[in-house]
């Protein structure tokens, strides 16, 4: 099977019509490697694969001939589900709206599994990968502060442009490859399965972008960009004129119809080959047919699109200097055509098919995948939920994007299972998330979004993505049906209400804590803040950096002689922090990452961590480092949905087709589990413990069944 695979991604390489390839990250501008050096080292990949792989082969038969000598299964199959909740699924099981989660419940287990401090999924899911706390993965949050400006940044990767370039005129030529970097530290499973002969394909699981040398298969997942380096940034177009031309996660444009026909351009990434970068554009035509219909033409080609209804994936090609072509991959949404035109566009995602970026490994497994079923979204947060927030789609528009993602990510999870044989496989389905994130406003009818006039749905959202997940996990079960094959299905962590956001640097200044600068207020990115004044911060959604000495660029606060006494000051009056218009408590918990982490990266994290109660979370402006007027702000955006909040509060779900004996799994213990399954020792490093799981499913049927 690992030959046939070899050759299908061999092939698909040599035989690609284009040959320039491109490299695009957040705040590094476009590099590109020139298209005869990206030929020649895709096409000697390739064969090199072919030529060596008999001797791989047999060294690898050799080397590790005893291989599942110790294992207690043939296969481990983990499917994620994230953000799936313990509570609702409790609920759905008592029922009967979960029938294969059931029968999966009734063979082995269905216990809450213990999520990360904080709840938030790229710091549980790199502690799945590690097995170890944040301390020593280093990933805390979305987002980090940079130390020496204070803005925020992502916490997962590290993109920079080529470090040497030749300038020819108005040309820049980039003589290398720009520096990709991912930040979380550790080591995946997986690799550790790898180093002792076992296979694994990893799809879609978040934070592995870039992707990871192992012996294996991987597709990235949460963090990969689109072309233009942006975590998703869709165009948005229409001939009404409202004074709107700003919004989070996307851009406005005005068009002009004349005589039916809209003339417009798509924007890419800046011109790789300019010392001076301007943006790449495709230009592109719709003719409106009717008020249902209309045609667009783009690099020649046209489409149908049909109002209400995502095209295909279409392929976009921009033309850069020097000869250079990028591609990528986008849908459009034809809103409407009367009395006013709108139309969506999706985020111009990396071309699989000829990746500008090293979005899987090897880095020609994409490419197998889109010759196998055709193009895919490569977006890290494929789902737009801000399109969503803006009003630029309709609730009906993101229940067909998180669908047809999951449709596409069904069909390489399935196309893992049937060739992988032995080994483990792991995927991440994202629609439980996306869809609780968005949608849990139909499920509180106190949600502030409602306003006064509440109307609860015939059939909510989050309960038919539950069911979609339930038949998911029922063709899984079909597909791991040998009894040696353990399937264990996870979720990163729960979901509950997010009505209203603390604004914690508001607070931070009422308290004496942080000083803004005149005319400060309202700058994003701490911009307004008045640092030689100010002794402690808040940016991203986890919680509160002292402003240390050493450590950021402007430091005032001594880490020997104040900074314990500080974070313990901070910690006590947060504790007492209520809500005075609702007469609630709004945190649970405040957590010192000195004392709940350990590992070499624990001081690089949020120094004080907050466990929200219910309904409330860190603002959007205290995400991105805006100090507002105001200490608590009404969530009106359709992102009703969150798990930013205390970690006991929002558990994950852990099922599995063996009993699982203990009575409070972790998420941190899966990995350490799949290990212990395939005889292999767990590693000190590791903060994991292995599961204590039955031997067969006739042990599981003798085990009684804990009540819902």
């Amino acid at each position: 099977m690992l030959f046939l695979i070899a050759i299908l991604l061999s092939l698909s390489v040599v035989f690609q019509p284009e040959l320039a390839h491109a490299y695009i990250g957040p705040g590094a501008g476009f590099a590109v490697v020139g298209s005869f050096l990206v030929m020649f080292t895709a096409i000697g990949s390739a064969l090199l694969v072919l030529i060596t792989w008999p001797l791989r082969y047999a060294i690898r038969a050799i080397r590790y001939r005893r291989v599942f000598a110790k294992s207690r299964f043939k296969k481990v199959v983990v499917l994620g589900l994230d953000g799936m909740d313990y509570s609702l699924t409790k609920k759905w099981l008592k029922e009967g709206k979960l029938p294969n989660f059931s029968k999966l419940y009734e063979l082995g287990c269905f216990k809450p599994l213990a999520t990360t401090v904080p709840s938030i999924s790229p710091v549980a899911w790199s502690t799945f990968q590690t097995g170890s706390n944040p301390g020593k993965h280093n990933i805390f949050d979305f987002l980090t502060r940079d130390r020496k400006t204070y803005a925020a940044k992502l916490s997962s990767t590290d993109i920079r442009g080529p470090s040497k370039t030749l300038t020819v005129g108005k040309y820049r030529i980039p003589l290398g490859s720009p520096d990709i970097r991912l930040l979380r530290k550790g080591i995946p499973f997986w690799k550790i399965l790898g180093d002792h002969g076992i296979f694994s394909s990893i799809m879609r699981v978040p934070i592995t972008f870039p992707t990871e040398k192992f012996y294996g298969l991987q597709l990235s997942a949460m963090c990969a960009p689109d072309l233009r380096g942006t975590q998703g940034m869709f165009s948005y177009y229409t001939t009404e004129d409202n004074g709107n031309d700003t919004s989070t996660g996307g851009e406005y444009y005005l068009v002009t119809k004349n005589d039916n026909h809209i003339k417009a351009d798509l924007i890419g990434p800046h011109d790789p080959m300019l010392k001076v970068g301007t943006p790449l554009t495709c230009p592109f035509t719709i003719s409106i047919t009717d008020q249902s219909s209309a045609v667009l033409k783009l690099n020649g080609d046209s489409y149908r699109l049909t109002r209400g209804v995502y095209s295909d994936w279409i392929k976009v090609v921009f033309k850069a200097s020097l000869g250079v072509k990028v591609s990528g991959i986008c849908k459009f949404l034809l809103i409407e055509t009367e009395p006013e035109f709108r139309l969506y566009v999706t985020p111009v995602n990396i071309d699989p098919e000829k990746p500008a970026m090293p979005i899987s490994y090897p880095q020609v497994y994409a490419t197998y995948l889109a010759k196998r079923q055709g193009p895919y979204a490569t977006l890290g947060l494929a789902e737009d939920s801000w399109a969503l927030n803006e009003k630029c789609i309709s609730d009906d528009d993101f229940l067909q994007q998180c669908l047809q993602a999951d449709q596409e990510r069904e069909k390489m999870f399935f196309d893992s299972l049937e060739n992988i044989k032995r080994g483990l496989c792991v995927c991440v389905f994202d629609g439980t998330d996306r869809i609780q994130h968005t949608f849990w406003r139909q499920m509180d009818e106190q949600h502030p979004v409602h306003q006064g006039d509440y109307q609860p749905p015939d059939s909510p959202a989050i309960e038919k993505i539950y069911k979609q997940a339930d038949k998911l996990v029922g063709k899984t079960m079909q597909k791991c049906a040998d009894p040696d094959t353990l399937l264990m299905v996870i979720s990163d962590h729960g979901f509950n209400a997010f009505r209203y956001g603390v604004d914690l640097n508001l607070w931070l200044e009422q308290n004496g804590y942080l000083t803004l600068k005149e005319n400060g207020r309202g700058k994003k990115n701490l911009a307004g803040v008045d640092w030689p004044q100010t002794r402690a911060f808040a940016i991203g959604l986890a919680g509160i950096f002292l402003n240390l000495k050493g450590r950021e660029a402007q430091g005032i606060v001594d880490q020997k002689t104040e900074a314990a006494q500080l974070r313990n000051e901070i910690t006590e009056k947060l504790r007492e922090l209520t809500d005075p218009a609702r007469n609630k408590p709004v945190i649970k918990q405040v957590y010192n990452a000195r004392s709940i982490y350990s590992g070499p990266y624990k001081n690089d994290s949020p120094d004080l961590l907050i466990g929200y109660q219910f309904g409330y979370r860190a603002s959007w402006e205290t995400a991105v480092g805006q100090v507002t007027d105001r200490l608590f702000h009404e969530n009106l955006k359709a992102w009703s949905g969150d798990h930013c909040i205390d970690h006991s509060l929002v558990p994950g779900i852990l099922f599995c087709n063996r009993v699982i004996e203990n009575e409070h799994p972790r998420l941190m213990d899966i990995g350490p589990t799949v290990l212990n399954m395939f005889g292999i020792t767990v590693p000190g490093h590791m903060d994991g413990k292995p599961l204590q799981v039955a031997d067969d499913a006739a042990e599981a049927s003798k085990a009684p069944a804990p009540e819902l």
